[in-house]
């Protein structure tokens, strides 16, 4: 990338945008695009040969406007103190855009997980923990990580038990971290939850008739041809789900390779394939594309970079088929680019709002630790019972009579899984609808980052000035 795209100039970029629209004091409006806190630290890691190494390491706190922060960690030889800066600044955005009640935060360590044993990963990531906890950077209700690139429930697990030895007896200790494995205090449908999110935003953006008219577009996913940029967490799952939506997969790109198939890919065959041979490059039926970054440009409906930051760019944008883009990755589109794209008519879905499954279920994952019990344990026998009182009552009322599989199925109370994805999926559809009204607002003359971003920016003014720091 070139060195001109700084992550956090692009994130301010829209911040500027849709500040323009907020009636609010302009003292105000730079607190709350500013970075509250940055935690640049060091410290040695003695190699599995003997040799010691010194680990570069960062955690931002971009706002404090609600408490805890909230935001991933990396893994990544790329990051930097701008990068935990501008992902923070999102965090803050993408919290108040979903209604969840955090600050951002974001952190990370500059090491290739690739080039590490387990052993030294766990040092590393129990060293960076005790480093947060000794200046006061983690708790329960001060800033709770998550994963993120390179990180995943194995580390979040092992931050957990660190932080709890480090406090001693505190109740809520499982609740500094979320994404933790669910034997460990962890919730059902955390892994997949970005992606899930994904899934439930472009269903939201697809399902407006004059939205899919000016696209060219018929309205919901179905038949929908779509490409994924990048198959870890969140692109896997985001085409999984959109493929059990009806869509149709005809790309993929990955660090090594790209493909792509005009017919259809098949999603789990291409992951064996991958497994066996370390790179999508080769897979049957799929013509190998000249560079990772041209799967960008595969003809589809829907684009989905589930990648990097700034990966669309004003010199790759004019050749982006895509009539929606959904913003899976953080940052993936640099601003310049999306204003190319939108004058072309493109629809592209934030990240500020499609990006927020993770978040949005981390946060159910933080209550869940916090109430000491998993969600449907309380009411889940209770409901049965209602609901087969219920089938009793209409087999007394008329000709019908259940099977045992049809009473079972209908008479099923919600377990903790289903109680989290339906929590996620109003979310997603509360926010697309809310989003939508502040475009109403102004014409539809607002795009939907700006018209994401001038929500987000009201909402954290609006907490400021609850808070009485500022008129």
């Amino acid at each position: 990338m070139p060195a001109e795209y700084r992550f956090t100039d692009e994130v301010n970029k829209s911040f500027d945008r849709a500040a323009k629209y907020v009636d609010a004091d302009p003292t105000l409006l730079a607190q709350v695009r500013g970075n509250n806190s940055l935690y640049h630290f060091t410290f040695p890691l003695r190699r599995d040969d003997g040799s010691i190494e010194v680990i570069n390491a960062w955690r931002a706190q971009h706002s404090h406007h609600r408490m805890p922060t909230k935001g991933g960690f990396r893994y990544s030889p790329a990051v930097n103190a701008d990068e935990v800066m501008a992902l923070a600044a999102l965090m803050t955005y993408k919290c108040a855009v979903v209604n969840v009640p955090y600050g951002g935060a974001k952190g990370g360590v500059r090491i290739d997980v690739r080039q590490y044993s387990v052993g030294e990963l766990e040092r590393i990531t129990r060293r960076f923990t005790f480093e947060l906890w000794r200046k006061n950077f983690i708790g329960p209700a001060i800033d709770v990580p998550a994963p993120d690139m390179g990180t995943g429930p194995r580390e979040m697990a092992w931050m957990a038990d660190t932080y709890a030895a480090l406090s001693g007896s505190e109740l809520n200790a499982s609740a500094c971290v979320t994404g933790k494995p669910v034997s460990q205090g962890g919730v059902a449908g955390r892994n997949e939850a970005t992606g899930r999110g994904v899934v439930f935003g472009l269903r939201e953006a697809c399902s407006i008739p004059e939205d899919m008219k000016r696209a060219g577009l018929t309205v919901g996913l179905d038949g929908k041809r779509f490409a994924v940029q990048g198959l870890g967490n969140v692109g896997y799952h985001a085409a999984k789900f959109l493929i059990e939506a009806g869509a149709v997969l005809v790309g993929v790109s990955e660090i090594k390779a790209g493909i792509a198939n005009p017919k259809g890919i098949d999603l789990e065959a291409l992951m064996a394939h991958r497994r066996e041979a370390g790179t999508v490059a080769g897979f049957p039926g799929a013509g190998t594309l000249p560079t990772s970054l041209a799967a960008l440009e595969v003809d589809c409906d829907i684009l989905v970079p589930a990648a990097l930051e700034n990966q669309i760019t004003r010199a790759n944008a004019p050749r982006i088929k895509a009539k929606v883009i959904g913003e899976g990755a953080n940052g993936p589109t640099t601003d310049d680019a999306d204003q190319f794209l939108r004058e072309r008519g493109v629809i592209v879905v934030p990240d500020v709002y499609l990006n927020a499954g993770g978040v949005t279920v981390s946060y159910f994952e933080w209550l869940k630790n916090l109430q000491h019990v998993a969600f449907g344990r309380l009411e889940k026998r209770f409901d049965q019972g209602a609901y087969r009182r219920l089938l009793n009552a209409i087999e007394g009322a008329t000709t019908k009579t259940f099977s045992v599989a049809e009473s079972n199925l209908l008479a099923r109370g919600a377990d903790e899984l289903d109680i989290v994805n339906s929590g996620l999926e109003e979310t997603m559809a509360f926010a697309y609808r809310q989003i939508r009204e502040v475009c109403a607002e102004h014409g539809d003359t607002v795009d939907l980052r700006t018209g994401a971003m001038i929500r987000a920016i009201r909402k954290v003014v609006v907490a400021y000035q609850e808070l009485g720091i500022f008129p």
